[in-house]
């Protein structure tokens, strides 16, 4: 019985060997794989891991771009009752150090160059990092360090051990157990060192089963990969669900080719985090804004259109028969091109997770077509907690329990999850693993939220982040900053108010959607600093915290939240900075001590204050930037009571 990934891709080649498993593009063309080629690559590279050593229970670090022989790398390792160790390909080196260090990592695969010199840089801090396995040979023909091995290489040592073990690869996945760890995943580190999340065969196949049965998931599928594998995203969509559903993975060229590649593949089932649906949305609207007149009239009149019944025409309600024949005609003009655009025509089922998405953002995607839904997780449950079902979605839940999966809300609000997903423990932190599962078996996720009548999770905040102010209303800061990230001109935002009178922020601008504002203006600017400095923007941004106060002041208990005062900040807030974690999510008690003289600033009255911000470049290199930065007022409003 297929219950390990490396016999469930073994059962896949069995079954339809000729099939496509992945793709990638690689100079402009896409390469396939077949389940074949794949199960026979992956028995290779485990018979030259073998040979070079590699035994069950060690584990190995992948780090790299999204690619096949990466994601083959993890059944290859799992074949041997190895442990698969993804990092995030952009972490700087101290990042990197610690996971090697703390996973006793002997093995790595490095996609590059650039990573395979990431490796060799860290042997000093590492000095078990014997093995390392590249992919691209691009600029290492001359590297002739002890241990550097390419992919290519390892597969020719398989094949000949395989011929003097010919049973080796049989007797292997005979011997791996579900219960088996199938990888260890770091946390993002929001509150401290990052914990490593070691996860079975068994929850992550029993967390796809679950999505693959509630959306009919299957092997006509296809899925563009593009985010970290080290993300638990990923690895649930691209690796587990694929290998559970048997659906076509496809690897894009480049980060800078993922819109072209998304609308050449079309997939059928996508997932992304909020901040990617934020830029496609950016990015319509930047062209909407530089359209002619009578194309901004025809969006505008359609858009009023779609947001009336697209979401009932999508969940199968009753509507009307002219605003039905609208609708259809918004299809063709302005919907229909829209998706296209975006590489979403032929989506069947798309999800979004890893941060709560704005209501408006949200409904903005299902009012046009697109079967957006939410899923809700964490690293430590496979991303893999509630999951709305079709005809069943509401905007301001993330559904009900997905199946496999038992929710309960504990006394203090927070929410508490037993079932298929959850960890089986922290590797090395039998404390740390403590903390989080109760007596009864239940994992404490650290959010807060609430049961609505028909069993759907409404997610307020993180635990820890709600918060009160002085007055006595509750403060949940990230529901705030998700309505502020809405506008196409934010593109991030952290609110204070816990303890405070009042609530104040800061805001990133979009530097694409800010620039491209001001270059139709005609406001001519020197950089970022400068850009996020002018009156003309702070106007606009004042305008979009006023809407949002509006939009406050008419929901139930939200009215005293409203922000007071606010600032643009002159420095995007970046995870080289130490900022926002690798996910993006922000530090949030970081940032307030990084930038506690803005903070007392905003709360002092003060009309400016000056700073002074080290920064890290890609490069390496370190810097400052300083500017003065005004403290804007914002507009409240009066408490709207709901109708009863």
């Amino acid at each position: 019985m297929a219950t390990t990934f490396p016999r469930l891709l073994q059962k896949h080649a069995s079954e339809r060997p000729n099939d496509p498993a992945l793709r990638e593009k690689e100079y402009g063309i896409w390469q396939t794989w077949s389940w074949q080629r794949a199960l026979d690559e992956v028995r290779w590279m485990a018979g030259g891991l073998r040979a070079l050593g590699f035994a069950a229970g060690d584990n190995l670090a992948i780090v790299g771009d999204n690619r096949p022989h990466l994601y083959l790398m993890f059944p290859a390792v799992q074949a041997l009752r190895g442990v698969p160790v993804p990092m995030y390909q952009d972490a700087v080196a101290t990042e990197m150090a610690f996971v090697l260090q703390d996973a006793e990592v002997h093995f790595v695969f490095a996609e590059n160059q650039e990573q395979v010199d990431k490796m060799l840089e860290l042997r000093a801090e590492a000095p078990g990092l014997t093995h390392i396995v590249y992919d691209d040979p691009r600029g290492l023909r001359n590297y002739t360090q002890p241990g550097l091995i390419s992919v290519q290489e390892l597969m020719d040592l398989g094949q000949a051990h395989e011929k003097q073990h010919p049973q080796f690869f049989v007797e292997a996945l005979a011997a791996g157990e579900p219960d088996d760890v199938s990888v260890i995943l770091y946390t993002s580190g929001t509150t401290g060192r990052p914990k490593g999340v070691c996860q079975t065969h068994r929850s992550f196949i029993g967390s796809a089963e679950g999505g693959v049965q509630t959306d009919g998931l299957n092997s006509r599928d296809d899925v563009l990969s593009y985010l970290p594998p080290a993300w638990v995203g990923d690895h649930l969509f691209s690796l587990a669900q694929w290998l559970v559903a048997g659906f076509t993975i496809n690897c894009p060229e480049s980060s800078e080719t993922i819109n072209i590649d998304m609308r050449e593949i079309g997939p059928t089932y996508y997932f992304a985090p909020p901040r990617v649906f934020e830029g496609m949305l950016t990015s319509v609207s930047i062209r909407m804004e530089d359209a002619a007149k009578s194309k901004q009239w025809l969006h505008r009149k359609f858009m009023d259109v779609a947001r009336r019944v697209g979401s009932d025409i999508l969940d199968g309600k009753s509507v009307g028969i002219g605003d039905r024949l609208m609708y259809g005609l918004g299809n063709v003009l302005i919907y229909g091109p829209l998706k296209n655009a975006m590489g979403l025509s032929r989506i069947r089922v798309a999800y979004t997770a890893g941060a709560a998405i704005g209501p408006d953002l949200f409904r903005f995607f299902r009012s046009i077509g697109v079967n957006l839904k939410q899923l809700y997780g964490q690293t430590e449950t496979c991303a893999y907690v509630c999951i709305q079902q079709n005809g069943h979605v509401k905007l301001n839940s993330v559904g009900q329990a997905a199946p496999g999966i038992e929710l309960k809300i504990a006394d203090n609000g927070e929410v508490l999850v037993k079932g298929v997903s959850v960890l089986k423990e922290y590797y090395k932190r039998p404390d740390a693993t403590a903390e989080v599962i109760d007596e009864n078996g239940y994992f404490k996720t650290g959010d807060a939220g609430v049961l609505d009548a028909d069993g759907h999770l409404r997610i307020i905040d993180r635990a820890k982040d709600v918060g009160k102010l002085a007055g006595g209303a509750m403060f949940a800061p990230n529901y705030i900053e998700n309505k502020l990230k809405f506008f196409p001109q934010i593109k991030e935002a952290v609110c204070f108010g816990h303890g405070k009178d009042n609530v104040c922020a800061f805001l990133n601008i979009d530097f694409e959607a800010v620039g491209n504002w001001a270059e139709r203006q005609g406001l001519p600017y020197a950089g970022y600093v400068d850009l996020a400095a002018k009156p003309e923007v702070l106007k606009m941004m004042t305008e979009c915290v006023e809407q949002v106060n509006a939009d406050l002041a008419s929901e139930d208990g939200m009215a005293d939240t409203q922000i007071k005062r606010f600032l643009v900040l002159h420095k995007e807030l970046d995870p080289d900075d130490d900022e926002l974690t690798r996910t993006r999510k922000v530090r949030r008690g970081f940032v307030a001590e990084k930038y506690g003289v803005l903070v007392d600033a905003l709360y002092g009255g003060r009309p400016e204050q000056f700073i002074e911000t080290a920064v890290k470049f890609e490069d390496g290199r370190t810097g400052k930037v300083s500017a003065t930065l005004k403290m804007l007022d914002a507009k409240t409003y009066p408490a709207v009571r709901s109708a009863a």
